[in-house]
């Protein structure tokens, strides 16, 4: 892979062609995958020149990041703005019932976009940086709204929130690969709600989890 240094877009043009690129290598990577995109097709299906092209990219690897990049932005954006402001297990399952629909509104087809690049791209050091910083990040927003969850409850901390929200990350991504394979949205329904149950019995206040442990006992 590559590692010359391609400089950006010094002039609103130069952006809009850059960005021109980039959604035709994403569209195609994403029906397509990686391994059978290529310049050539890129080109044809961005309308631009091979010199255009290598004038932004290094080389299709390079590319292959950009595409990374951009996949992330669009699934993140979507997530935080549904995330962002959560701070209860109510919202937490309002967010639930949001994948959920989505899902269904692709009749379960496609899966996630960093998921597909994941199981492609995860053996290649610079691709699977760029995809671990991605999740590395969604998971972030889940560990924010467990802070604020937490603090709303009157929790004290104790629980490990960085390790909650890589549970409710793998939980989603699970659901969704079977939802993919099985097109049905079941088994995303199942995945997250166990992993909410759990967020739930860890995010509760100490009072009431010893209540509930002395309960069978009186």
């Amino acid at each position: 892979m590559s590692t010359n240094p391609i400089s950006l877009p010094k002039t609103a043009r130069g952006a809009a062609t850059r960005a021109r690129i980039v959604d035709a290598a994403t569209e195609l990577v994403r029906a397509h995958g990686a391994a059978n995109t290529t310049i050539d097709a890129v080109i044809e299906a961005s309308k631009v020149s091979k010199s255009q092209v290598y004038h932004y990219f290094a080389d299709k690897d390079d590319l292959v990041l950009a595409v990374i990049r951009r996949q992330a932005e669009c699934v993140l954006g979507t997530h935080e703005e549904l995330l962002r402001k959560l701070n209860s297990l109510a919202g937490i399952r309002r967010w639930r019932d949001a994948v959920v629909e989505l899902t269904r509104k692709t009749n379960c087809s496609g899966g996630c976009p960093l998921g597909s690049l994941a199981s492609e791209l995860s053996e290649t050091p610079r691709t699977r940086a760029a995809l671990a910083e991605g999740f590395t990040r969604w998971a972030s927003y889940f560990e924010a709204a467990f802070a604020r969850m937490q603090e709303r409850a009157g929790a004290k901390p104790g629980a490990d929130l960085r390790e909650l929200s890589q549970a409710m990350l793998a939980g989603l991504q699970g659901g969704l690969l079977l939802a993919q394979t099985m097109r049905s949205t079941r088994p995303l329904e199942l995945a997250l709600d166990m992993a909410i149950d759990h967020v739930a019995s860890r995010l509760q206040p100490q009072s009431r989890q010893s209540a509930r442990a002395k309960a069978p006992h009186e």
